[in-house]
């Protein structure tokens, strides 16, 4: 679909459908805020039941109206919304807005008359935003088409810089945002709430918000992305424009939508296969409405991320130790001080205080109040540090003013960027502490931890536009694909193998003549596993048999596990018995690729074997990343350190392992009918030696 939203955002003229003059009604509040705002274009008034309201002329209905009104707001009840719309249609209308809700969100009757909306809107190229939605914001043309009556804005309110395009499914955040970013300085160039999207969705906002040259920014919250390739795209090309979008996406424990068949289908789940692809895309997602506010209001002040790890500096021990679990969390680096920097610290620093970074100027601030600045410039000016945090703590008297005082300059002649924050327990500060921060371009925080999570944040994006573009773009092959549903193991390690995955040397085998001819011709020690298309969990059902390591302990391996099946699984329907030469030892990894529909492709790495299930430690990254951008993500993996030899063990061949990530990658991505990979476990051996798929599910559509 492609519709021109400009007469939806920039409307030159408005019907307004159902307007009423009942104080605090819809039409009369949109009549008052359009007023307020100085909307300076066309406006027209239908009304079934009177001929005017507050003084202007009402159409008694909208065939009446004039042809080719570039926006009609649609104050009406669910019941009269779709012959609305139609009788908009006939009158060749650029663009509507639906407040009713009770749609799709509330029955199948609302579904249906939804539908009928979306056919309405797409068959006669209709803007239509909604329905179930708050309306829109540009204050800079004079629009607000909302339910609420908004006031004119004056004095600092209306010199606030706007800068940012607020896109939300929830039209109540979208407004909290645009009120919380204007009393920071900032506004909204528009806040549009996308409700229900029956035809318009937030990526057509988006889009028009990366095109519009008053737009540097984009905040969004997303309950549910309905196009996500096309958010992917969108991603991109703000990416490429240097527009960072801000996203906030409820939705975490709500359970995945399909079943899964693997370990990766159920870890990859929507949400967390959202979270992997976006921020690979360097979309900023944030945790939390208040983090959504202060990365917002951060890059309003600062558009360029950081270079370098950050620098924390603060008049309080206990913090400084929360500094370090704060950014150990989020996966911040404080880098250490270089010894220029400590000799010039150690020169303005009173002797009890350490020339470290996060650095405690100690309660010296109350005594010496330009202590603060004077350590600022040392650790601020460092080479490995690339932005700043002044964290600190109580507040009594002129001693924060001072203290602030005295930071500004080396923070703004540094030209990196800063958060300065204070936590007072909610006393009161001096007044003119935020205006005079204001004034010189760096944010105030009540918040100090508030402040280091904004800046790690913002921090990560400028890490993610760095190892963004390291993707494989060439079109990937793979060998033929057995025809089935499920591969049965052996049947999934023969199309590993064929495309360069090490599995074990082995056969089928269907009778113990078999079994011997194949241990011949491997040699021992073997392995017996149970190959059947219902059997997912061998172990569980007994059907494997480990350590044979002669002919005679063959044949015993061979009965034991018959009898095992005909006691655990009296109904399996056995291909046969897969014997492989013994493995040994190494660490265990579990790597797998998942299809989701909407999202595509996505692969998986983390502990193998049993851990999977039980620590979840696991990434999740685009299908297309490169071995360098997928080494990278196996280094974030909480039991990395096995890989790198923990307690004096060998370093595991990690290179290896990021090699096969990315074959899985280039499988799944090659061959549309595969919908799950999982191997479980890798096995990696030490540096040079590789990797071993002892054990792996295919699943195909």
């Amino acid at each position: 679909m492609s519709i021109d939203i400009s007469r939806l955002l920039r409307p030159r003229s408005i019907a307004v459908v159902g307007v009423s003059e009942r104080p605090g009604s819809p039409g009369a509040n949109i009549l008052g805020s359009l007023a307020n705002y100085d909307y300076a274009g066309a406006t027209h008034l239908v009304s079934r039941g009177r001929t005017e309201v507050l003084g202007r002329p009402c159409y008694p209905t909208i065939e009446e109206m004039p042809e080719g009104l570039d926006l009609a707001v649609l104050c009406l009840p669910r019941a009269g919304t779709v012959e609305a719309l139609a009788a908009c249609a006939r009158r060749r209308v650029g663009a509507a807005i639906v407040f009713a809700s009770g749609f799709a969100e509330q029955d199948a009757a609302g579904r249906a008359e939804q539908d009928e909306l979306r056919r309405i809107a797409i068959t006669h190229d209709i803007a239509l935003l909604g329905p179930n939605c708050l309306g829109i914001q540009n204050p800079g043309d004079g629009i607000s088409l909302g339910l609420g009556l908004a006031p004119r804005l004056t004095g600092e309110l209306a010199k606030a810089k706007p800068m940012v395009a607020i896109v939300s499914q929830s039209g109540g955040m979208g407004v909290a945002l645009g009120s919380a970013l204007r009393l920071r300085g900032f506004a909204a160039t528009y806040i549009v709430s996308t409700g229900n999207e029956a035809a318009l969705g937030l990526e057509e906002v988006i889009a028009d918000a990366i095109d519009e040259p008053e737009v540097k920014i984009v905040a969004l919250l997303a309950e549910q992305f309905r196009k996500p390739q096309r958010f992917l795209e969108l991603a991109r090309r703000a990416r490429g424009v240097g527009k960072p979008i801000v996203l906030m996406h409820p939705g975490a424990s709500v359970k995945a939508r399909e079943a899964a068949a693997s370990h990766t289908g159920a870890l990859a789940g929507n949400h967390a296969m959202m979270r992997a692809l976006v921020q690979h895309e360097a979309v900023l997602l944030v945790e939390s409405f208040d983090e959504w506010v202060d990365v917002t209001t951060l890059l309003c002040h600062y558009p360029t991320p950081p270079k370098g790890g950050l620098g924390v500096i603060t008049n309080s021990g206990a913090f400084r130790g929360i500094a370090f679990d704060l950014c150990d969390e989020l996966g911040i680096a404080l880098p250490p001080l270089s010894p220029t920097t400590q000799t010039a610290l150690r020169r303005v620093l009173p002797p009890f205080a350490h020339p470290t970074n996060p650095l405690d100027v100690t309660a010296q601030t109350a005594f010496q109040q330009d202590i603060v600045g004077l350590g600022v410039k040392p650790l601020i000016d460092d080479p490995a540090i690339g932005s700043l945090v002044v964290a600190m703590v109580g507040a009594a008297g002129p001693m924060p003013l001072e203290n602030a005082r005295h930071a500004i300059a080396p923070i703004r002649a540094a030209g990196k960027p800063a958060i300065y924050a204070i936590f007072a327990a909610g006393s009161t500060l001096p007044p003119e502490l935020e205006p005079m921060l204001r004034a010189a371009d760096i944010p105030f925080q009540r918040s100090p931890e508030a402040a280091v999570r904004a800046m790690a944040r913002l921090t990560a994006y400028g890490q993610a536009l760095s190892t963004a573009e390291r993707r494989v773009r060439e079109a990937p092959d793979a060998p033929p694909l057995p025809a089935g549903g499920r591969l049965i193991e052996y049947r999934g390690k023969e199309w590993l193998a064929a495309a360069g995955i090490p599995t074990p040397a082995g056969a089928l085998a269907r009778d113990l003549a078999e079994a011997r001819r194949v241990a011949g011709q491997i040699g021992y020690p073997l392995v017996l596993k149970a190959q059947a298309a219902n059997l997912s969990h061998k172990s569980e059902a007994q059907g494997i048999v480990l350590n044979i390591g002669d002919d005679a302990a063959l044949a015993a391996g061979w009965k034991r596990l018959h009898t095992n099946l005909a006691r655990t699984a009296p109904d399996l329907a056995l291909d046969g018995v897969l014997v492989e030469r013994m493995a040994g030892h190494g660490v265990e990894m579990a790597v797998g690729a998942r299809r989701d529909q909407q999202w595509g492709s996505a692969l998986m790495v983390g502990l193998g074997g049993i851990w999977i299930e039980t620590l979840n430690d696991v990434r999740l990254m685009p299908a297309d990343l490169d071995e360098v951008a997928i080494v990278a993500e196996i280094g974030k993996l909480r039991g990395a350190k096995l890989l790198r030899g923990a307690r004096g063990a060998e370093p595991a061949d990690i290179p290896a392992l990021a090699q096969a990530v990315a074959r899985i990658g280039a499988l799944i991505r090659a061959t549309p009918a595969v919908q799950e990979i999982d191997v479980n476990p890798l096995l990696v051996y030490g540096v040079g030696r590789g990797v071993l798929a002892l054990d792996a599910l295919i699943v195909t559509a």
